[in-house]
């Protein structure tokens, strides 16, 4: 796990931008959302930012931009075959959280679109949605823009600054403290993805 990773850091600063760049990308514009962790790369991409590997605004504004312009996709995708898409097969074991993301979409208009970044599966099916209610383009572009921009500076600095803590950590008290600390950290993030989920399930 660690010498991939350390492959995927290390590689070229053209492709990591390339990379992160069409993974958020896909992410948005072609349903993948459910098996491609958009998220979890732009916080890679941080972590390579973070080594002084590739610029930590350009990695920025490439996360951004594929973010942005991934909706837009979706968007058109979900307007002219939206819903022909949503009765496929793949999405029928999804279909109650289809319907609360249309639910939310009907309740809050824009701001789904800008709160759906921040979930999983909502970043991955609520700008192909938003185009199948026929919101006016302006609006979702709007509340899309303005998602896009909090989120992609977010996630590309949790990483950013994530690895300079590590980095901190290790230089301060060593190594072995360091991953103490890590793994502090990683369990809580597990222990809470496990609650999320179970919590999920219960509502189904």
């Amino acid at each position: 796990m660690s010498a991939a990773l350390e492959g995927i850091l290390g590689a070229p600063a053209w492709i990591v931008y390339v990379a992160v760049g069409l993974v958020v990308f896909a992410e948005d514009a072609l349903f993948l959302g459910f098996v491609i962790p958009g998220e979890t790369v732009a916080i890679l991409g941080g972590v390579a930012a973070s080594r002084g590997h590739v610029s930590v605004v350009a990695v920025t504004i490439v996360v951004i931009s594929a973010a942005i312009v991934g909706d837009s996709v979706g968007y058109e995708i979900g307007k002219h075959w939206g819903v022909r898409l949503l009765d496929l097969r793949v999405f029928a074991k999804h279909r109650r959280r289809l319907q609360d993301a249309q639910g939310f979409l009907a309740r809050r208009g824009g701001g789904a679109v800008f709160l759906g970044r921040w979930v999983a599966f909502f970043r991955a099916v609520m700008p192909a949605l938003a185009g199948t209610a026929k919101m006016p383009y302006r609006t979702f572009l709007a509340f899309n823009a303005a998602g896009g921009i909090v989120w992609g500076t977010v996630v590309v600095l949790v990483g950013y600054l994530a690895a300079n803590s590590y980095a901190q950590i290790e230089r301060t008290i060593g190594r072995d403290a360091a991953l103490v600390a890590l793994v502090v950290v990683l369990t809580a993030v597990v222990v809470w993805q496990v609650r999320r989920r179970r919590h999920d399930a219960d509502e189904r």
